[in-house]
C-alpha cells in the first residue's frame, strides 16, 4: 500500500547501503552536531568568558527539554493526525529534510553574540534533534525492512558517534588554533549544511508517511492494538523508568567530559581527544549490535551495557588519567547507540502494533533523564568546596543510576521470563 508520487520520484529507487548511509549522515547532523557540539565547544566558551559552569548547565538542559519535547510531539502524532484530518499529509523524509536543515541554521545562530537568545536557540535544536532522530529511524528502518535487510539499520546509529568524531577533531584544531567558540559555531553550522547536502536526493522519497502510520496506529481491528499493549504494559513500564536511568546516567560525562578531563589533566596536549574517542565508541557500538541475533534476550544485553557504562564513569573516577579517561571515555561511549538500537528491536517484540508510541515515548522518558543531570552538576557545584569535587559526587550519583537500571533489566528477566510469550 505504498504510496507514489510521480512528480518527485527519483530515476531509480535508492539502494540498500544508500538508505543506511543517508541515515547515518542525517544523525550525524542532527546529534553529533545539533546537540553534541554544544561539548567540544564548551570549554572554548568558557575560555572565552562568555558562559560560566552553572549558565552552561542551563544551557544543555534548554537543549535536552527541547529533546524531550520533541520527541512527545513525535509520540502524539499519529493521535494528532487521527483527531484533526486538515493536518498536511507529510512523508518521514520532508520532516528529515526540514530538521536538517534548521539544524544548520540553528547553530549558526549560536555564533551570534547575545547569550539571552542562546536557551532559546539550544531548545529549538533539541526539538529539532528529536524530530529527525525518529523520523530517521522511522524511514530508513521501513525502506530496509521492505528490501529485506533490516538488520543494516544498526548501521544509520553510527551517525551520532561519526558527527561526535568530527566536531570532536574540529573543536580540537579550533583550540589549538586559538580560535574562538563563535567561529566554532559557524563551521558545525556550515559543515551541518554540507553534509546535507551529500544526502538530499537519497532523502526526497515520500512513500513513507506520517498519515501511513497514523492510520495502521488507530485503525487495528477488534482492539487489537489495545491487547497487545495490555499484554505488555507492566514490563514497558519497567523498560520506560530503566531507559531514563540510561539518560540520566550517561548525560554528565557526555557534557561536560572535555572540562572534567581539563581540570582532572590541566595542560595536557590530550585533553581534547576524549571527546573524539567517546564517539568512535559509540560508533563500534551500534555496528556492533547489528550483529546481535534477534533470538537474543535483550534485556540481558541492555543491563550489560549499563554496566559497562557505569564501569566507563568509575574508571575516570579511579583513575582520573590520560589512560583513565581514554578507556572510561570508550566504555562510555560503546553502549550509548546501542542502547537505542536494542530498545527500538524490544519495543518492536514487545507491542509491535504501537512500536513507534512507545518509542517516542521512551525518548522522552530518556530526555527527562537527561533533563536532570546538568542542574544537579550546578547545583553540586556550588554547593560543593571545589569543581572536582562537585563533578565527582555527581559522577558517582550517575553511575549508580546506571546501575539501578541494570538491576531493573535483571528484574525484567526473572519477572518476565521469554518462555512465557507467544
Amino acid at each position: 500500500m505504498a504510496l507514489t508520487l510521480r512528480d518527485e520520484q527519483t530515476p531509480a529507487s535508492p539502494g540498500p547501503w544508500a538508505i543506511a548511509l543517508a541515515g547515518l549522515v542525517a544523525l550525524a547532523v542532527a546529534m553529533g552536531i545539533g546537540r553534541f557540539a554544544f561539548t567540544p565547544l564548551l570549554p572554548m566558551m568558557l575560555n572565552d568568558g562568555v558562559v560560566d559552569l552553572p549558565s552552561a548547565s542551563w544551557l544543555a538542559s534548554a537543549n535536552y527539554f527541547g529533546y524531550m519535547l520533541g520527541a512527545l510531539l513525535c509520540t502524539l502524532q499519529p493521535w494528532l493526525w487521527a483527531r484533526f484530518k486538515w493536518l498536511p499529509l507529510l512523508a518521514y523524509s520532508s520532516l528529515v529534510r526540514a530538521g536538517l536543515m534548521a539544524t544548520g541554521v540553528l547553530t549558526l545562530a549560536m555564533a551570534w553574540q547575545f547569550s539571552a537568545a542562546w536557551p532559546a536557540l539550544r531548545f529549538a535544536a533539541g526539538v529539532t534533534s528529536a524530530v529527525v532522530f525518529i523520523y530517521t529511524s522511522g524511514w530508513c528502518l521501513s525502506r530496509l525492512a521492505k528490501l529485506g535487510v533490516p538488520a543494516l539499520g544498526g548501521v544509520i546509529y553510527a551517525g551520532p558517534g561519526a558527527g561526535i568524531v568530527v566536531s570532536g577533531l574540529f573543536a580540537s584544531g579550533m583550540v589549538a588554533w586559538h580560535w574562538t567558540a563563535a567561529a566554532g559555531w559557524l563551521i558545525f553550522g556550515a559543515l551541518a549544511f554540507v553534509l546535507t547536502a551529500t544526502v538530499w536526493r537519497t532523502l526526497r522519497s515520500r512513500d513513507e508517511r506520517l498519515a501511513a502510520l497514523g492510520s495502521r496506529l488507530v485503525s487495528q481491528p477488534n482492539g487489537k492494538a489495545e491487547n497487545i499493549v495490555a499484554q505488555g504494559r507492566g514490563e514497558m513500564s519497567l523498560l520506560t523508568l530503566a531507559y531514563g536511568l540510561a539518560g540520566f546516567g550517561y548525560i554528565i560525562t557526555a557534557t561536560f567530559l572535555p572540562v572534567i578531563a581539563r581540570a582532572a589533566l590541566p595542560g595536557s596536549a590530550w585533553l581534547d581527544m576524549f571527546w573524539p574517542i567517546f564517539g568512535l565508541g559509540v560508533m563500534v557500538g551500534a555496528l556492533v549490535a547489528t550483529r546481535i541475533s534477534p533470538r537474543t534476550d535483550f534485556r540481558v544485553l541492555l543491563a550489560a551495557c549499563y554496566v559497562m557504562q557505569a564501569l566507563g564513569i568509575a574508571t575516570s573516577l579511579w583513575s582520573p588519567s590520560l589512560a583513565g579517561f581514554a578507556v572510561g571515555s570508550l566504555l562510555l561511549g560503546v553502549p550509548f547507540t546501542a542502547i537505542t538500537f536494542l530498545r527500538c528491536r524490544k519495543c518492536a517484540a514487545c507491542v509491535p502494533a504501537t512500536a513507534a508510541s512507545f518509542m517516542g515515548l521512551l525518548t522522552a522518558t530518556y530526555g527527562v533523564g537527561q533533563i536532570l543531570g546538568p542542574p544537579l552538576v550546578a547545583v553540586l557545584l556550588h554547593r560543593s568546596r571545589s569543581a572536582g569535587e562537585g563533578f565527582t559526587l555527581s559522577l558517582e550519583i550517575a553511575a549508580t543510576a546506571l546501575l539501578t537500571g541494570a538491576a531493573l533489566y535483571g528484574w525484567m528477566v526473572r519477572a518476565y521470563p521469554v518462555s512465557r510469550r507467544a
